[in-house]
């Protein structure tokens, strides 16, 4: 992680905030489902993350998920079965202490522990002869690793995805019950500064939100697609949708939407 990152990310690590941003659970489930593979990633001495690969063809695009603070990987397994069945490589992480990985999240370790996974999971690919187009994709919390790795590795990454994506860091933590006045000083420039990173990445982007979405408005979602300087940008809105049933109400467009975002034809320099 970037110097820079981790000077914006430490007030977001203290108890009081952690305890709203991060519900870790485990991953108690004996087997994993058919064809998909597991990786353990060493992000630290004595701690690993785990990902959950979900794989289509070695041309096919290839989605690196992050998900929501109170997800696990394995709340994806259907998920990624319909990616496959669609031609999409799905591979999503847990966050420390979530599935089957060890440690204790903190916003500053979400962060650069997103580095090291995007290295690993890349190199993975290329060992394996994968060849289609990375993009990264993240959902609600999770957008701010995805975010993160764009912001550091645009030339490494083919696209963007966002599914009810934060535009701002304060109105997120008082919505979940964090008085900012715990926080002395706060100011905006010191959270995860979701706008300023969309900016710098100008490759394809879609940005997914539900209509009525009660934790995070999709005043959010339209502000993060607003300051993308991409020329290729989309923005999907889920009608009747709320954060939690974006997937019930809105699958088919959903996985219809990335289905087309993620054409490897998009990415290819040839047209």
């Amino acid at each position: 992680m970037s110097a820079e990152s981790s000077a914006n990310a430490w007030l977001l690590d203290r108890p009081e905030v952690l305890a709203g941003l991060f519900y870790p659970r485990p991953d108690f489930a004996e087997d994993i489902p058919a064809n998909s593979r597991e990786l353990s990633i060493p992000v630290a001495e004595g701690v690993v993350v785990g990902a959950r690969c979900h794989l289509a063809d070695s041309e096919a695009t290839t989605l690196l998920f992050f998900h929501g603070n109170g997800e696990i990987v394995g709340d994806y397994d259907d998920i990624g079965a319909l990616y496959v069945e669609r031609g999409i490589n799905f591979v999503a992480v847990d966050y420390r202490g979530y599935g089957r990985s060890t440690g204790r999240p903190t916003a500053s370790t979400m962060l650069a522990d997103s580095h090291v996974v995007f290295d690993v999971v890349a190199d993975w690919l290329r060992q394996q002869r994968f060849v289609g187009p990375l993009l990264v994709m993240g959902r609600s919390l999770g957008s701010a690793s995805a975010l993160e790795l764009v912001c550091r590795h645009s030339e490494r990454i083919a696209g963007l995805i966002l599914e009810s994506a934060f535009a701002h860091t304060g109105p997120l933590l008082r919505r979940i019950g964090i008085n900012l006045a715990l926080l002395p000083g706060f100011e905006e420039d010191q959270g995860f500064r979701q706008l300023d990173k969309i900016r710098t990445f100008a490759k394809p982007t879609l940005v997914i939100h539900a209509e009525y979405d009660h934790l995070i408005p999709f005043a959010d979602g339209q502000a993060l697609y607003d300051a993308s300087p991409a020329p290729d940008k989309h923005l999907l809105k889920i009608p009747r949708a709320d954060h939690n049933t974006i997937f019930a109400v809105g699958l088919r467009p959903y996985l219809d939407s990335v289905e087309s975002f993620a054409d490897p034809r998009r990415f290819d320099p040839a047209g």
